[in-house]
């Protein structure tokens, strides 16, 4: 899997902690949410590249849903 961007990105403190709080109601980390809402928006606008990835799976694996293969690093 290719490294992941880093970006920095300036906000208001009102609109981060809004995202933040959406973020928490939906069991995501605040940059894990600004990057759904980006998808969503890219895709919305027929602007998503082919060859975007999808968004990482993180945390524990739902019930009844297989375990990801691990690798041998560790």
């Amino acid at each position: 899997m290719p490294e992941r961007k880093k970006v920095l990105l300036r906000l208001d403190p009102a609109v981060h902690d809004a995202l933040a709080r959406w973020a928490g109601q939906e069991l995501r980390s605040t940059n894990a949410q600004i990057e759904f809402l980006l998808r969503r928006a890219l895709d919305d606008a027929g602007r998503m590249p082919k060859e975007a990835g999808d968004i990482p799976r993180r945390g524990r694996p739902r019930k009844g849903e297989p375990d990801p293969p691990q690798d041998s690093k560790g």
